[in-house]
C-alpha cells in the first residue's frame, strides 16, 4: 500500500466534534483559572506517557480532550498488518524524539471497529492527527521517514501557530533506568570525520555521486548527523542541476505553469543561483494550486530546499508559514 495524503489537507467530520469543542472550552477555562490562581505552569510528563493505547471508551478523554492541549497523532494498526510492524515502531521513536510536541495514540482497529468507521478508514496502517478536536488525515500506508518527519513538522507548526498548542513539558529524568536496572551503555557516535572529509573532497573534485554516497554512509549509522544531512541536501541539489540547460529550464517553467516537474526544476536552479526567495516562493505557489501526487512532489522538494538553506534562515521561516497556509 502506497502512502498518500501526506499533505494533511482536509478535515474528517466526527460525531464527537461537538463534544471536543466543549472539552476545548473547558480546558481553556481550566488553564485560565490555574493562571489566575498562580498555578499556570504545565506539569512535566514522562517520555513513556507520550505513547498511549486508546480504545473507544477512552477516546474522548485520551484523544479529543487531550487534543486541546497538545496535537494527538493516531496510529490505526492491527496485529496481522505487516506494514504496521514497520511503521508503528518508527512513529513511536519519532514521538519520543519530538519531545512532547505531540502525543501518539495507538488504536487497534480489530478491537475498535466503530472508531475505524468514524474516521472512514479503508486500509491500514492509517495515520491521522487530532488538533483542538479537528481530525486531519496525515497518510495511509508505510511512508519514508523523511516524508513522515516533514508531515509532523507541518502538524507541529500549524498546531502552534493556529491553535497556540506548544506541546507538553517532558521530564527527561523520568526516562532513566528502573530500580536495580543498569543503565544502557553509551554508544559512541563513531569516527565520522573521515567520511565527512571524504564527502567534502568529492564535492571539491566535482564527484557529486561520491559525495552523496559518503554523506549517506554517515546518515545510515547516525541519522541525526546535522552536517551530513546538510551536505547531502546540498550535494543532491547540485547533482540535480548538473548538466541542465538553464535557459530551457526557465522557458519550460514560464511556458508550462501547470507542469509541476518544470516548476521544481526551476526552483532548484533558482536556489543554486542564489535566488532563495524565488525558489521557495515558486514551490509554495505550486503547492497551493495543485493536489494529490503533484502537490506532494512540490511539498517534498520544498522541504529538501529548506534543509539546504537552513531552518534558522528567516526566509525559510517565512516560507514555512506560507506553506502552512497553502496546506490548511
Amino acid at each position: 500500500m502506497q502512502p498518500r495524503n501526506m499533505s494533511m489537507s482536509g478535515v474528517v467530520d466526527l460525531a464527537a466534534v461537538k463534544a471536543a469543542q466543549e472539552a476545548k472550552a473547558k480546558a481553556e477555562q481550566a488553564r485560565a483559572e490555574a493562571a489566575r490562581q498562580g498555578g499556570g505552569s504545565v506539569p512535566a510528563v514522562s517520555p513513556s506517557s507520550l505513547v498511549i493505547d486508546v480504545d473507544e471508551a477512552g477516546f474522548e478523554r485520551d484523544v479529543l480532550q487531550r487534543s486541546t492541549e497538545v496535537p494527538v497523532v493516531i496510529d490505526f494498526w492491527a496485529e496481522w498488518c505487516e506494514p504496521c510492524k514497520q511503521l508503528s515502531p518508527l512513529l513511536e521513536r519519532l514521538t519520543v524524539e519530538y519531545n512532547g510536541r505531540f502525543v501518539l495514540a495507538k488504536i487497534d482497529v480489530d478491537a475498535n471497529q466503530m472508531l475505524m468507521q468514524q474516521f472512514g478508514i479503508q486500509g491500514i496502517p492509517a495515520v491521522f492527527a487530532v488538533v483542538a478536536g479537528q481530525a486531519l488525515p496525515l497518510f495511509q500506508g508505510a511512508a519514508p521517514e523523511a516524508q513522515i518527519r516533514g508531515t509532523l513538522d507541518q502538524l507541529v507548526q500549524v498546531a502552534e501557530e493556529r491553535f497556540g498548542l506548544t506541546g507538553l513539558v517532558v521530564d527527561q529524568d523520568a526516562a532513566g533506568p528502573a530500580d536495580g536496572e543498569a543503565a544502557a551503555p553509551a554508544v559512541p557516535a563513531g569516527p565520522y570525520d573521515v567520511l565527512l572529509e571524504a564527502a567534502v573532497q568529492a564535492l571539491d573534485a566535482g564527484d557529486l555521486g561520491g559525495a552523496v554516497q559518503a554523506y549517506r554512509n554517515v546518515l545510515s549509522d547516525d541519522p541525526g548527523n546535522t552536517e551530513a544531512k546538510l551536505g547531502l541536501a546540498q550535494a543532491e541539489l547540485l547533482q540535480r542541476v548538473q548538466g541542465v540547460d538553464p535557459q530551457q529550464v526557465r522557458k519550460d517553467a514560464a511556458d508550462k505553469p501547470a507542469d509541476v516537474g518544470a516548476q521544481i526544476a526551476a526552483a532548484d536552479l533558482d536556489l543554486v543561483g542564489g535566488h532563495v526567495e524565488d525558489a521557495l516562493g515558486r514551490l509554495v505557489e505550486t503547492v497551493a494550486r495543485t493536489a494529490g501526487d503533484d502537490r506532494e512532489a512540490a511539498r517534498v522538494r520544498l522541504l529538501e530546499l529548506f534543509e539546504v538553506v537552513g531552518s534558522d534562515d528567516p526566509r525559510v521561516t517565512a516560507a514555512r508559514r506560507a506553506l502552512a497556509r497553502a496546506l490548511f
